[in-house]
């Protein structure tokens, strides 16, 4: 039996299963920061999510029925079905029980909401709207990011979080605002097709009840209509609402721009963010701020110094090499951050370092993935990354080295990545871009290596 520490009859306490998880990490941080007593349980093995729990002294068990006791509310993460054993003997005890989208919605209805989603750049996008909101100090804030960020201010008045598409989960919501940077065919695991992924967003635009700012230069994102909140668009296409004109990128500086506002001019920024698919993001963050009323140069002066959200295009630098850790994990985002590399740093060749993440999403885009790692100028593959639903599947990694070049090297998990180490630090040294990119444990593949260029 768990003896909780800090046991205070005065708050709500909560615990939360699978709380290592972006997600739920990311709420925990919310509950605590609110005033609640918070506890959860993971697995022993170290995720980087967890840093933040720590700093909070959150306690985290290990899964076991005898941690559920009289006076919780238990939330379960989306890892798990309704069977999983804690969540069975919450059920069994009458406690309050929520899953991880259910206890969201109950956040976005407390106060005023912004929702936002997309196949690709929701995280980013979110944190972009974060740091807006929260050095801007427009409305005291909580919010919760996908990369395990989590905050509360007190008495929020505005809640800004990250909603993800997979297996619908982002129709639990009803948000008053909503952003919905593309609409794209992903995670084959659970949607057919295209039309498919297209069906679940506009359920979702159906939900919500204000505003919805949307990329009018996405094919599908640009067919959504509602009933009932105002359709707003933003890109680069003249026939937006919100358009990005005279883009002018320096090279490890930023990138200036002017916005047209329906067709009149609107203002001039300047952000220290290079690819094209940033400064589309951006500009969605920048069209909801107007909406809320915050002044453009309010805006230049909170974004100035935006920092990326975790594990995307996050820099390592080291006798001339730069070492990125990104989340990439579909052709289109490995083309993103390709170009972002590209613009960044033109006078340096880019060499990918990719892991496949789930073998479903590698045999579906199998041609798509060696087209797109074919942008950089030299491409390691590591071991496919499997899921807790799929283990195995019909693919390899070196079916997909085969689609690349006769001259991509694999990297096997439990043999020779310090050969292959000893290659990337030897052949491009000094020289290059190293983008390790996936979606699954690569990042420590990424800390082994710059631990080996450390000490050899």
């Amino acid at each position: 039996m768990v003896d909780y520490k800090f046991w205070r009859k005065d708050v709500e306490k909560f615990f939360l299963i699978g709380i290592k998880g972006t997600g739920m990490s990311a709420l925990a941080q919310i509950l605590y920061d609110l005033g609640n007593e918070v506890y959860g349980s993971d697995v022993s093995t170290y995720f980087f999510t967890q840093k933040e729990l720590d700093k909070r002294h959150i306690e985290i068990y290990p899964y076991d029925e005898n941690n559920i006791k009289p006076g919780l509310t238990v939330i379960l993460g989306n890892a798990f079905d309704e069977n999983q054993i804690e969540y069975k003997k919450a059920k069994e005890l009458g406690l309050k029980t929520y899953t991880y989208r259910e206890y969201l919605n109950i956040l976005a209805q407390k106060t005023t909401s912004i929702a936002v989603t997309g196949t690709h750049g929701k995280t980013s996008t979110t944190n972009m709207l974060v740091q807006l909101f929260d050095k801007y100090e427009y409305k005291n804030i909580s919010c919760l990011i996908g990369d395990g960020t989590g905050f509360a201010k007190k008495n929020p008045e505005l809640f800004i979080f990250e909603a993800c598409e997979y297996y619908r989960h982002f129709l639990s919501y009803k948000p008053d605002y909503a952003i919905v940077t593309n609409v794209d065919f992903d995670h084959p695991d659970y949607y057919k097709n295209e039309e498919d992924v297209l069906d679940a967003f506009q359920s979702f635009v159906d939900n919500v009840k204000k505003v919805v700012v949307y990329c009018g230069d996405d094919q599908y994102a640009r067919k959504l209509k509602s009933k009932s909140a105002k359709m707003i668009s933003y890109g680069l296409g003249e026939d937006n609402d919100y358009v990005a004109k005279e883009i002018k990128t320096h090279p490890e500086k930023g990138t200036v721009f002017t916005v047209y506002k329906y067709g009149e001019h609107y203002y001039s920024f300047f952000f220290p963010i290079f690819g094209l698919h940033e400064l589309k993001n951006i500009l969605s963050v920048i069209a909801m701020a107007d909406i809320q009323g915050i002044e453009p140069s309010k805006i230049q002066k909170a974004l100035k110094y935006y920092e990326n959200a975790k594990r995307r295009f996050s820099e390592y630098e080291f006798k001339g090499n730069i070492i990125v850790d990104d989340y990439a994990h579909h052709p289109k985002e490995i083309e993103a951050t390709i170009d972002t590399a590209r613009r960044k740093y033109p006078d340096k060749r880019v060499v990918a370092i990719f892991q496949p993440h789930t073998y479903t999403r590698t045999e579906k885009f199998l041609d798509a993935f060696a087209e797109s790692l074919k942008k950089s100028d030299k491409v390691f593959l590591y071991d496919i990354f499997g899921s807790a639903r799929e283990k195995s599947g019909h693919v390899t990694i070196e079916d997909l080295a085969k689609k690349i070049s006769k001259d991509t090297q694999v990297i096997k998990k439990n043999n020779g990545k310090f050969k292959t180490f000893q290659t990337l630090r030897e052949e491009f040294y000094g020289k290059e871009v190293l983008l390790f990119m996936g979606a699954g444990d690569i990042n420590k593949l990424r800390a082994e290596f710059i631990k080996f260029c450390l000490e050899n």
